[in-house]
């Protein structure tokens, strides 16, 4: 008997927090400023969908963990103490089971490290975004570079595996100020780094400063292609070269639990507005969860379940599923694989002139990306899924 779709990818968990000290001007992530929190109630909701999901996903082994938001260094360690010990009595886990938290760096929170260490977390993803004073202060951050570097170095002692954010294409930012914040980045011997060129979501602070004529000093297409290239090159040197389009990492140290999500694997949705995949039997279902805080504690606490929604997902929309996600990989995704989640091939019509113009490439039974087509990569999706 062929082993279900989803054990290709892994199976994982991803619990939401919502609250943040401020909201930053560029974040489209659901996140709420709060003055109080009731830790006792949101620990007590968490465990309730621990049981919850475990009962309908038994026995599977759970390779991940994610604690995202929000701002996860906000919660108690008890809180993710007990979260992180249901976990493991809910299901069989990997003997290397990676477990994140996001951290601010802010000096509160780096004086939590140890507490979420001794809960069970190895490995923290840490939100700097910026290395210059004047760009984290427009950038709606509360920490300084002095506070970013005291707690990645905390981490850093801490933790088995650190990771940080970059910004770039910030505001006035030249390639050679790129250049400089990069270097000093990648000699702080992180083993991973998320670097992200700034967009302009619709519906933040950013997206209206900018639809009034706001924001002035953004680089043009140009030369935020300059500074992809530069970022490429650079990491490469250092040994951390591109695993995603925006994902850099040493070896073994890239994201499991991302990967779960590029490799359309199955994994379990927590918290307000958490996405889930959920493959029962031969079924593939897209989960969901109300976007406000109070709403999905109230689902929790009355219904018994935190989800609000649930689709099945077609194999032509599990297909598309995973060239989206998947393409987004160095290594691209596995054309055999494609064919058996969909019933049919990859339709080759708009394949093969990507192929001649040195976007993809197929190398044996997989398509990848070409260094020349991952930062097209949005493009090159619009062509193939029609």
């Amino acid at each position: 008997m062929s082993r279900p779709d989803w054990e290709e990818g892994g199976f994982g968990l991803y619990i939401h927090w919502p609250f943040c000290q401020a909201k930053c001007p560029y974040c489209d992530f659901n996140s709420h400023v709060v003055a109080q929190i009731d830790q006792d109630r949101w620990k007590r909701a968490y465990l309730s969908e621990v049981e919850r999901l475990a009962t309908e996903l038994p026995g599977r082994t759970l390779q991940s963990v994610f604690f995202g938001g929000g701002t996860p260094s906000l919660m108690a360690p008890e809180t993710v103490a007990a979260v992180v010990d249901a976990i493991r009595k809910a299901w069989p886990v990997a003997n290397d089971i990676e477990i994140t938290l996001e951290a601010n760096p802010t000096s509160v929170e780096a004086g939590r490290f140890r507490g979420y260490r001794d809960a069970g977390v190895n490995r923290v993803s840490m939100g700097i975004q910026a290395l210059n004073d004047d760009d984290l202060r427009r950038l709606g951050r509360l920490h300084s570079v002095a506070e970013a570097r005291t707690a990645f170095d905390i981490a850093r002692h801490v933790f088995d595996r650190v990771s940080f954010d970059l910004i770039y294409a910030r505001q006035h930012q030249t390639v050679g100020d790129w250049r400089a914040e990069l270097t000093e980045a990648l000699s702080m011997a992180a083993d991973h780094l998320s670097l992200y060129q700034l967009t302009i979501e619709p519906g933040t602070a950013f997206g209206d400063r900018f639809a009034k004529g706001g924001l002035k000093g953004l680089p043009d297409d140009d030369l935020g292609a300059d500074m992809y290239a530069l970022t490429q090159d650079l990491c490469d040197k250092a040994g951390l070269p591109a695993y995603e389009v925006s994902n850099h990492a040493g070896d073994m140290a890239q994201s499991r639990h991302n990967l779960i999500y590029w490799r359309a694997g199955d994994w379990g949705g927590i918290g307000p507005g958490a996405h889930g995949r959920h493959t029962i039997g031969d079924q593939r279902f897209a989960t969901e969860t109300a976007l406000s805080p109070m709403e999905w504690l109230l689902h929790v606490e009355k219904q018994g379940s935190g989800e609000s929604a649930r689709t099945g997902v077609s194999p032509e929309d599990q297909g598309t599923e995973y060239l989206m996600m998947g393409l987004r990989l160095a290594e691209g995704i596995d054309l055999a694989r494609y064919q058996r989640m969909t019933g049919d091939a990859l339709d080759t019509t708009h394949l093969k002139p990507l192929i001649e113009d040195g976007f993809l490439e197929i190398i044996g039974s997989r398509l990848r990306t070409t260094d020349a087509g991952r930062p097209l990569l949005n493009a090159i999706l619009r062509d193939l899924i029609v």
